[in-house]
């Protein structure tokens, strides 16, 4: 509860000192998380502590992780003749 600016220096000072690594919020009301999004967020943002835009599209992407080959969409090797003796 409070200003924008004071939720915002309260969750800087949980996560820049360490207390916490992230936050889950709970969300009751649209309309509430809409006055979040639109102004706390932005500050948060202008701190550098909420990101602004993604790197990636994927989890994966994200963690770093590698693509797997997908084993279905490989092409079928045609099995090989057997020779004649």
């Amino acid at each position: 509860m409070g200003s924008p600016e004071t939720i915002a220096d309260e969750i800087d000072r949980w996560f820049t000192g360490s207390a916490a690594d992230g936050f889950l919020l709970r969300v009751t009301r649209p309309g509430d998380f809409a006055l979040f999004r639109e102004r706390v967020l932005p500050i948060l943002q202008t701190r550098g502590l909420f990101r602004t835009d993604y790197t990636h599209d994927t989890l994966r992407g994200h963690l770093g992780l590698p693509v797997p080959d997908n084993r279905h969409a490989q092409s079928k090797q045609e099995p090989q003749a057997i020779a004649a003796e």
